[in-house]
């Protein structure tokens, strides 16, 4: 027997989390399932200095745990380690195959994010972890006083590897274009810390280089750059395979969505860094999921029943 819940929400970053605060407020029964952690790649940040509110800054697991700490104030649930394979419209609302069993929503918000896009080259995928690695924070303190090599121009490339600079000695910056795609600031911030940071520009990574145990470097079209280890942030790789063709996608693989967040599907919307057109910003996607959240509550009540206690039960 599995109960039925108003809202499902399928992913617990600020997206997902900011939602989960309005329905909670609504009296909307709401259950957020997260498979990996709480917080998503925000919750991986160090500093998260451009969030409303934080003039000084603030942690990225900090802000996770005082959304997940709102969220649970307003009665949502929170499930970590329960992966959603599939969904559909069923006899009770919308129907989830999760890794526990069958779960059944009036409405279901998408939020499963993106993850890090890789290079796809010879030796990254043999040394991911033993020299390559894809998140700053987890990582970076393992190389005090080495040197290190970031891989990307962007906003992402640009903050990690400022933030890479509170443990390495030195690090290589490898533009794939003619210029930095990051913001005016994070490029002022990086030129002044010219001491510690090189940017080689029209750099393209051909292969991850090795000793046989770990990386050592990278061959480019330029030659080879050596250092104690790498972090790539060339982009974004949106978390929707698991949707198997029931919501529409765009093609990128984003989730296609109307002006209401709604997807193809009545009652499953979609917010955040998943969708298609989202901006990447934590900001943004916390406005997203309050979006959605009154978007979910305007369809249960036009299109369901009056939300159900929280002792109804359903046949699985």
């Amino acid at each position: 027997m599995d109960t039925l819940d108003d809202v499902a929400i399928i992913g617990g970053g600020p997206a997902g989390l900011a939602a989960a605060i309005y329905t909670g407020r609504e009296d909307l029964k709401t259950t957020i399932y997260e498979g990996k952690a709480i917080g998503g790649w925000a919750g991986l940040t160090g500093t998260i200095e451009n969030y409303p509110g934080f003039p000084d800054g603030v942690g990225g697991l900090e802000l996770s745990d005082l959304l997940e700490k709102q969220a649970k104030k307003f009665g949502a649930k929170v499930e970590v380690g329960t992966m959603i394979l599939g969904i559909k419209q069923g006899p009770h609302g919308i129907e989830l195959a999760t890794s526990a069993g069958t779960k059944h929503a009036k409405a279901v918000l998408i939020t499963t994010g993106s993850d890090h896009k890789r290079m796809d080259v010879p030796g990254e995928a043999e040394f991911t972890n033993r020299g390559v690695h894809y998140c700053a924070t987890c990582d970076g303190p393992l190389y005090r006083g080495k040197e290190l090599i970031v891989v990307g121009g962007g906003n992402s490339a640009a903050q990690e590897a400022l933030f890479l600079t509170k443990f390495a000695s030195h690090i290589t910056i490898l533009v794939r274009g003619e210029s930095m795609r990051a913001s005016e600031l994070l490029q002022d911030r990086i030129k002044a810390a010219s001491d510690k940071m090189t940017v080689v520009y029209n750099s393209q990574v051909q292969k991850v280089l090795d000793d046989g145990t770990r990386a050592t470097g990278v061959l480019t079209n330029k030659g080879e750059v050596k250092a104690d280890g790498m972090f790539i942030f060339i982009g974004l790789v949106p978390n929707t395979q698991w949707l198997d063709g029931s919501v529409k996608l765009d093609e990128r693989g984003f989730v296609v969505t109307d002006h209401n967040l709604q997807t193809n599907i009545p009652g499953v919307f979609a917010a955040g860094d998943v969708r298609g057109g989202a901006t990447g910003q934590i900001a943004t996607a916390a406005g997203e999921g309050v979006t959605a959240a009154l978007a979910m509550r305007e369809f249960i009540d036009g299109h369901l029943a009056k939300p159900a206690p929280a002792t109804e039960e359903i046949a699985s």
